[in-house]
C-alpha cells in the first residue's frame, strides 16, 4: 500500500491493491446517514372561534374558485387574465423549471462524477547543459497524448441521495412557492376590483350630494335676496358644498391608485381600463353563507404551510449531507489512452500500435482527518437551520390560522355593521327631509339642514365602505385558506412564448415536459 500527498496536507490518498476493490462493496449495505425527515407537529385549534354563527358552515368547503361566489363575470375574467399575465407568477414558474434543473445535478453525482476526454501535443526542448543528461538523450523531441479519464466517488455514506431528497424538496417547494403567489395574485385581483366597485360608488354618491347641496345653496340664496334669512345661511351651505367637493378630488385619487394596482396585477401599463371593467359600478356581494371546513385542513391546502414543510425537509437532507464528509469517501479510478513521441527511434505516428495503450485503473480513498473542527460545526450550523425551519413552519401554521379567524371575524361583523349604518342611512335621509321642508316653511333655521345633510354624507360613505369591507374580508378570508392556486390544474405554468424564447436559447431537453398540473404532495405523504 503506497501513500500519495493529496492537495493539502490534511488530506490523503490510500492506493489500494486491485483486489480491494471488494472493500467498497462492504459498505453498501451502510445506511444512509443523517436524520430522516418527520413532519413536525404544528398547534391547530379544533373548530374556528366564530364556527357557531349562522353564516359560517364548516361542510362542503368550495375554494377552488372561490371568486365564483361573488357572480361577477367581470371579476372572472379579470383573474383569468392575471393567470395568463401576471409577471411575478411567471417569475414563480420559472423557478420551478430552475428546481427541476437542480435535481437533475443532484441526480447527476450518482454516477461518475468526472469523465474527460484528453489530448495534447507538447514540443520539449531539453537543455543540453543539465545535470547527469545521458550523451544519448534527445533534448528535442515532441509528445502526444489522447485519452479517457474517469473517477467515480461512490455514495457509501448517502451524501448523493441526500442530495437527490434536498434537490425533490426544494422542487416541491418551488411549487408550492408557484401556488402561494397564485394565491396571493387571485386575492389581491379581487381587493382591488372591489376597491375600484367602492371608489366608484363612493365617486357617486358624493356627486349626488354636490348636486343635491347645489339645489340647498340656490335655496338660501333666494331666500336672502327676499329677505326672508340672513347671509349666514348662504355661507353655510357655501361651506357643506365646498366641503363635499373637496373630497371629489381624494377620491379620484384612491380610485386612480386602485386601477393601477389593478393593472400591475393583470401584467399591464397603467391606463385606462375601460374595456374590461365596462360601467360596472357595483360592488361584488357575498352569499349570505360561506363555507370554510375545519383549521386542520389548512396544514394541506395552504401552499405556504407545504412550503414550509418541504424547506424544513430539505434542510434535514443536508444534514446528512454534512455529516457524510466526517467519514473517508471511496472512489474508483481509472485512465485509458494512447501516448507516443518522437524521442529516439520512436515516431508520432506510432501512438495508434498497440503498444502505445496506456492505463490505469484501482480504488482510492480521501478522508478529512484533521479538520479542526470544520466538519462538525457544519453538522452543527445545518441542525441549527433545521430547527429554525420546524419552528418556522409551526410559526406559518399559527399565522394562517390567525389570518383566517381575524378575515372571518372582519366579515361577520362587516355584515352586521351594514345592517345598522342602512338604518342610519335611512334615519339621516328622512332627518334631511323633514329639516329642509321645515327651512322652507320657515319653521327652523338653516343649521338643522347644515347638520342632518351633513350626517347623511357621512353615513352614506361608511355604508359604502363597510359593502365593500364584507366583500374585502371575504376575499382574505378564502386566501387566507389557501384558495385559488387550483386555478393552474390542466394549465401551463410558463407561457408557451416564454418557453419557446428559453427553448431557442438554451437546450432544455424534456424539463419543460410535464409540468406539474396537480397539487404536489407534502414531504410525509
Amino acid at each position: 500500500m503506497s501513500i500519495q500527498p493529496g492537495k493539502s496536507f490534511t488530506s490523503c490518498v490510500i492506493k489500494i491493491p486491485f483486489l480491494s476493490l471488494v472493500l467498497p462493496l462492504l459498505f453498501t449495505a451502510c445506511d444512509t446517514i443523517g436524520p430522516d425527515f418527520v413532519k413536525p407537529d404544528a398547534p391547530v385549534s379544533e373548530q374556528w372561534i366564530e364556527e357557531q354563527s349562522e353564516a359560517i358552515s364548516t361542510t362542503d368547503i368550495q375554494v377552488d374558485e372561490w371568486w365564483t361566489l361573488f357572480n361577477d363575470p367581470i371579476l372572472n375574467s379579470l383573474i383569468a387574465k392575471a393567470h395568463e399575465e401576471n409577471l411575478p407568477l411567471q417569475i414563480a414558474g420559472i423557478r420551478i423549471l430552475e428546481a427541476r434543473a437542480q435535481l437533475g445535478i443532484a441526480i447527476g453525482n450518482q454516477y461518475p462524477q468526472s469523465q474527460q476526454i484528453r489530448g495534447g501535443l507538447t514540443q520539449f526542448q531539453l537543455s543540453d547543459n543539465q545535470a547527469n543528461l545521458p550523451a544519448f538523450a534527445d533534448t528535442s523531441f515532441a509528445a502526444a497524448n489522447i485519452g479517457l479519464d474517469v473517477g467515480w466517488e461512490l455514495d457509501m455514506w448517502g451524501k448523493f441521495r441526500r442530495g437527490i431528497e434536498a434537490a425533490d424538496a426544494d422542487l416541491l417547494a418551488s411549487i408550492a412557492d408557484y401556488d402561494d403567489v397564485l394565491v396571493s395574485l387571485t386575492g389581491s385581483v379581487a381587493t382591488a376590483y372591489i376597491l375600484v366597485c367602492t371608489f366608484q360608488e363612493r365617486l357617486r354618491i358624493a356627486r349626488d350630494n354636490v348636486k343635491i347641496q347645489q339645489r340647498s345653496l340656490d335655496i338660501t340664496r333666494v331666500r336672502f335676496e327676499n329677505g326672508a334669512t340672513t347671509e349666514l345661511d348662504v355661507q353655510q351651505a357655501r361651506t357643506l358644498l365646498f366641503d363635499t367637493q373637496s373630497t371629489i378630488p381624494s377620491l379620484e385619487i384612491g380610485l386612480r391608485q386602485s386601477k393601477n394596482a389593478l393593472s400591475t396585477l393583470l401584467g399591464m401599463p397603467p391606463g385606462n381600463l375601460d374595456d374590461l371593467l365596462g360601467d360596472h359600478e357595483v360592488i361584488p356581494s357575498a352569499p349570505a353563507e360561506v363555507a370554510i371546513g375545519i383549521p386542520a385542513e389548512l396544514l394541506r391546502r395552504r401552499p405556504d404551510v407545504r412550503r414550509a414543510e418541504l424547506q424544513a425537509a430539505a434542510q434535514s437532507a443536508r444534514i446528512g449531507i454534512a455529516r457524510a464528509a466526517l467519514y473517508p469517501q471511496f472512489s474508483l479510478v481509472g485512465s485509458i489512452g494512447l501516448s507516443s513521441s518522437n524521442a529516439f527511434n520512436s515516431d508520432l505516428g506510432d501512438m495508434f500500435q498497440l503498444n502505445s495503450i496506456e492505463a490505469f485503473a484501482g480504488p482510492s480513498l480521501t478522508w478529512d482527518v484533521f479538520n479542526y473542527g470544520r466538519l462538525k460545526n457544519n453538522v452543527r450550523a445545518q441542525d441549527a437551520r433545521l430547527q429554525q425551519l420546524i419552528v418556522n413552519y409551526q410559526n406559518t401554521v399559527l399565522e394562517a390560522s390567525r389570518e383566517v379567524e381575524n378575515a372571518l371575524t372582519g366579515f361577520l361583523r362587516a355584515q352586521e355593521r351594514v345592517i345598522f349604518l342602512e338604518q342610519s342611512v335611512d334615519a339621516a335621509q328622512r332627518s334631511v327631509d323633514i329639516a329642509l321642508l321645515q327651512y322652507r316653511d320657515g319653521v327652523s333655521d338653516y343649521l338643522g339642514v347644515l347638520i342632518t345633510q351633513s350626517e347623511l354624507i357621512r353615513t352614506q360613505d361608511l355604508l359604502t365602505q363597510s359593502r365593500g369591507d364584507i366583500a374585502t374580508n371575504l376575499v382574505d378570508m378564502y386566501r387566507a385558506l389557501g384558495g385559488g392556486w387550483q386555478l393552474r390544474k390542466d394549465k401551463e405554468i410558463v407561457p408557451s412564448e416564454t418557453r419557446e424564447e428559453m427553448i431557442q436559447r438554451t437546450d432544455w431537453g424534456t424539463l419543460m415536459d410535464d409540468l406539474p398540473t396537480a397539487a404536489p404532495q407534502t414531504a410525509d405523504q
